[in-house]
Parts: structure tokens; C-alpha cells; sequence
């Protein structure tokens, strides 16, 4: 309901604008598939990449084949986003501009689009730009902070800030809470926040690292649930200690799943995120990867030798698979 309630913002009567009848009706021709997004993208998405092939194929069953938003037929139903302008289902691809690498780019540098990517960066920025919390589980090599960090610093609206933190098992609640307390200015009392018409994003990796206490607390995590359940938490430096408000800031944040010092977080903290689980890249998005970069570096070659290129990327995955499952 969170994403429902992201497409359905622009369509609230304001001072500046009035919604008319023809919008309304517009909206809820859309109204189906805009639903069956939102189901993908909250509770499908939460799930292993062997789950979200048996949740495809239910998803496809429930809509249907006579119907009208049906999606195409073609791989899953992860695999498509609903264009509201042409009133159809489209693939991810069509959604950005076509990747170039360049040349005198260190290699750690490039950052190839993936289906992955594309998608989960799609959903996270209609999440922020709303206003919703996002919370990217998945396991370490999916690319969760990078994807964050390139998006949050190159494709958000001028108004959003980020303030990155990252949270080891040594963290405090004091040292988080000096950290962003100096981010902020003070509006008018007992109110604080980022300067007047900016909005903060504050992205916290690792967020399950800090280490549990006896009765399991991780302090860190405890002054975030603060500001998430109160909007604010206490002002430690002066002596009547009085409840310090935090207006427009937005909390996302990345983790890896619960092992190896990482720790299961309070389901009281759970509970405000909108998930968005990243599962281990598909062969699709790792070619893709490859091919992007590879085909830049045999561009002056012959054309005997750029047309082994498909053939070196499959032989690539198949050592790499037979490696990690001989």
C-alpha cells in the first residue's frame, strides 16, 4: 500500500493544483496494473531467486490470459515496469538511456546498469522521493551500497542530501547521534532539521552490524527506532534533557543477512522500511556486465575476434560454476 500510495500522491487536490475528472478516470484505468506492481515489488520481492520464479508463475495465473494488462510472456514478471504515459507494460531497459562505457575510467569506477540495478533503483527513488523508508537485505557482492550511493548522489532531485554512515560493531548511540546532530540546523525551538527547503537522506550500511548487548539491544538501532516511532530523540548536552524534534529526513539503509557479527534487527525497527531483498546477480546481468565492458576493450580488434566475445562470456560463468558447485 506504501507504493500504491507513492503513484497515487500526484492526484491529491493542492493549493496550486486541482485534479480533474479526466485525471480521475485516467488513474483508474491504471488502478490494476499499478496494483500488481506494488505486489511485486513488496511482497515479491522479498523473497530467493527460486521463490520469485514460483511467485511469477502465480502472478501470471491470477491475472490471467484474456487480461488486458496482462504482461508480456517473456521471462518473469520481475522483468517488466508499467509506463503510465503509453498505459503498458515495458522492459526495464526501455526505462533508462542506453550505457556507454568510458574509456579513461578506472576500472573501479564503471558501473554497468543490470536488470538488478535498473529495477531496484526505479523502486528505491519512487520510495524516497515519497517520503517512505527503504531497507536493501541481501548478501555481500549484490552491489545493495553501490546502488545507493550512485543513485542518492546522481539521480535524486536537487532538494535531497545524503548523509552516509556506516555502522560497524563498535558503533554507539552517542557517537551516531553527535554525528547527525551536527547535520542539523535548528529551525525554531525544539524543532531541528536540514536548511529550509532540503531534504536529508540518511543512508546507513551494515545496519545490522552493531554489537547485541546482554539482553540483545543494539543502541544504535535503538536511537533509530526512536526517530522512527517519535520523529526525534533527547537533547544529551543540556540538563533538562528535552525532546529534540527532526523534520525531513529520510532513513535508508543496507545489510547483509544475519551471520558472520551480523546481528537479526528489532522487528519494532523492521516495521517502518519498505524491503527491497537483493538476491545473487542472474547469469542475464552478469553477461551484461561483461559485455558492456569487454565489447568497449575488442571495439579496435578484428571482427574474428570480437565475435568470440559471447563465447568467452559463457565459458567464463561455466568455469565459475563449476567451481563454486563441482
Amino acid at each position: 500500500m506504501r507504493i500504491m500510495d507513492c503513484y497515487l500522491n500526484n492526484y491529491k487536490n493542492t493549493d496550486a493544483v486541482t485534479i480533474t475528472e479526466a485525471q480521475i478516470e485516467d488513474l483508474e484505468q491504471m488502478l490494476e496494473p499499478l496494483f500488481v506492481f506494488a505486489i511485486i515489488w513488496s511482497i515479491g520481492c522479498t523473497t530467493t531467486p527460486e521463490g520469485r520464479l514460483k511467485f511469477s508463475d502465480n502472478m501470471r495465473q491470477l491475472m490471467g490470459k484474456d487480461n488486458e494488462h496482462r504482461m508480456p510472456q517473456e521471462g518473469t514478471v520481475y522483468d517488466y515496469c508499467y509506463d503510465k504515459s503509453a498505459k503498458q507494460w515495458i522492459g526495464w531497459n526501455e526505462t533508462v538511456q542506453e550505457y556507454h562505457v568510458d574509456l579513461r575510467a578506472q576500472y573501479s569506477e564503471i558501473i554497468v546498469p543490470t536488470f538488478d540495478s535498473i529495477r531496484m533503483k526505479y523502486v528505491k527513488k519512487l520510495l524516497i522521493t515519497n517520503g517512505k523508508h527503504v531497507l536493501a537485505p541481501g548478501p555481500t557482492g549484490t552491489g545493495k551500497t553501490i546502488n545507493f550511493i550512485d543513485m542518492l548522489n546522481q539521480e535524486m532531485p536537487e532538494e535531497y542530501t545524503m548523509i552516509p554512515i556506516t555502522f560497524s560493531a563498535q558503533t554507539s548511540a552517542n557517537q551516531t547521534q553527535d554525528g547527525l546532530d551536527e547535520k542539523f540546523e535548528k529551525r525554531r525551538k525544539g524543532i531541528f532539521g536540514p536548511p529550509t527547503g532540503k531534504k536529508f537522506v540518511i543512508f546507513i550500511d551494515d545496519l545490522n552490524m552493531p554489537k547485541r548487548e546482554v539482553y540483545f539491544a543494539q543502541p544504535p538501532i535503538e536511537l533509530i527506532r526512536q526517530w522512527m516511532d517519535h520523529k526525534g530523540w533527547y537533547n544529551r548536552e543540556s540538563k533538562e534533557k528535552e525532546f529534540k524534534r527532526i523534520e525531513d529526513i529520510i532513513l535508508v539503509s543496507a545489510m547483509g543477512p544475519p551471520g558472520g557479527g551480523r546481528s537479526p534487527i528489532t522487528p519494532r525497527l523492521q516495521r517502518h522500511y519498505n524491503y527491497l531483498t537483493y538476491t545473487d546477480l542472474g547469469n542475464e546481468s552478469i553477461a551484461m556486465i561483461f559485455n558492456k565492458i569487454l565489447g568497449k576493450f575488442f571495439a579496435s580488434f578484428s571482427e574474428d575476434v570480437k565475435a568470440q566475445l559471447s563465447k568467452l562470456i559463457d565459458a567464463t560463468q561455466a568455469v565459475y560454476a563449476g567451481v563454486q558447485n563441482p
